[in-house]
């Protein structure tokens, strides 16, 4: 008999970019839900080794990060969800020779939808709080490396990301990004795309 997936997936335009919708038991007393499995994502067609989790806080609405993404060889891929508050989440496609190269997707993650963003390597991410005392956790499947580091300015013009703020609290590091015309990126569309 075969087991049937209980999340669902959907597609985005940005190719490997996926919403996961975790199915929810709820009763009068709240809900439970397997936030991951292994198994369920590989019967969804997503075949990651994740191998670190992650933890981000922001105590206040409109703190924009990123865009943040990691060089090859150390490239990683994400797996995200919101456990308190709500953000607008963004993956910028900076994959050469993508379709979609510097198009970006923004997605509303939060604790009442308990949706997932799928965000594979070729792209940088970044989100904006929406909330007060947001509770980011994501999974990666690269161990940082803080020699392959690199970022893209927030409101690059060139990307053209439609923000729900217009002047930030940025981190040093964030107000200091190149735009994507002078970043360092070394992510092109192969074969396995």
């Amino acid at each position: 008999m075969k087991k049937l997936a209980k999340a669902k997936v959907t597609n985005t335009f940005l190719k490997g970019v996926k919403i996961i919708e975790p199915m929810a038991f709820g009763d009068n007393r709240g809900f439970f839900m397997e936030s991951y499995n292994e198994q369920e994502l590989d019967m969804l067609g997503i075949h990651t080794e994740f191998i670190q989790d992650n933890q981000s806080f922001s105590s206040e609405p409109g703190i924009v990060r990123g865009l943040h993404y990691q060089l090859n060889p150390k490239c990683q891929t994400k797996l995200l969800r919101v456990l308190t508050g709500a953000i607008m989440d963004v993956a910028v496609d900076i994959r050469k020779g993508s379709p979609t190269f510097g198009k970006w997707g923004g997605f509303i993650l939060s604790e009442y939808n308990r949706r997932q963003l799928l965000i594979p390597k070729g792209f940088a991410h970044g989100f904006c709080t929406l909330t007060p005392n947001v509770n980011v956790f994501y999974k990666v499947d690269e161990y940082y490396a803080p020699e392959q580091d690199r970022g893209i300015m927030w409101n690059d013009p060139d990307i053209g990301i439609n923000w729900p703020v217009s002047d930030p609290i940025l981190s040093e590091k964030d107000k200091h990004h190149p735009c994507m015309k002078d970043a360092e990126i070394n992510f092109e569309i192969g074969a396995e795309d």
